[in-house]
């Protein structure tokens, strides 16, 4: 299973930052969503830049044009870009067909997916690399939140998936029992006092 940082601060300066400091191991780095807002794709060229052996994931959360959108990111330098699942067919091939024009990858996110089983194996058939099951902060901040749902969709859906969603150094050991081929982390590394510690901590319990 692979390990994936997502690094949602807002300025270049410090993504590299965090991106120094736990890149030895991760295998893929996410600009997160805020991040590619408030910076635009040169914080993707810059990741990549500076950490070209690794996989740089732009969460650019498409939900329409999505070849155009696709086809800038991967100019920029992104190995990875985002489309939403509840994004119309049409927009995902679009993207589908840009990432093969560069020999990259599309990741189709199903937050907000109420039936996330179905939509998944129908993002897969159009041609996503993963599949992203995902809960956002707004969703993980509600009350009764259990990343057990992500978890068991992913073993249902059967195709290759990632989990998003508050995974952390107790939950990541259930996110590769699933069966998931990424387990991606936020909070509890960028968020953390030490980086670097809780990156280590959490490749040495993948197994």
């Amino acid at each position: 299973m692979k390990l994936q940082v997502a690094i949602d601060v807002l300025t270049t300066e410090a993504a590299l930052e965090i991106a120094g400091k736990v890149a030895e191991y991760v295998d893929i780095i996410e600009l997160g969503t805020p991040l590619v807002k408030s910076e635009g794709l040169s914080a993707v060229t810059a990741l990549k830049e500076a950490h070209p052996d690794k996989i740089v994931f732009a969460d650019l959360k498409t939900m329409d044009a999505g070849e155009l959108e696709a086809d800038i990111a991967f100019k920029a330098g992104a190995d990875l870009v985002s489309v939403l699942g509840g994004a119309d067919d049409s927009t995902i091939a679009g993207a589908v067909k840009a990432a093969k024009a560069h020999n990259k990858g599309i990741v189709v996110d199903l937050i907000g997916v109420s039936d996330k089983v179905t939509r998944a194996k129908e993002a897969r058939a159009l041609g996503a690399k993963f599949i992203e099951f995902h809960a956002g902060l707004d969703e993980q901040a509600k009350p009764g939140y259990n990343l057990d749902v992500l978890l068991s969709a992913g073993e249902e859906a059967r195709v290759p998936f990632s989990v998003a969603g508050g995974v952390n150094l107790s939950t990541i050991g259930a996110v590769q029992r699933a069966g998931a081929d990424v387990a991606v982390v936020g909070g509890s590394i960028y968020g953390a006092d030490d980086p670097a510690l809780a990156a280590k901590q959490l490749r040495a319990a993948i197994i």
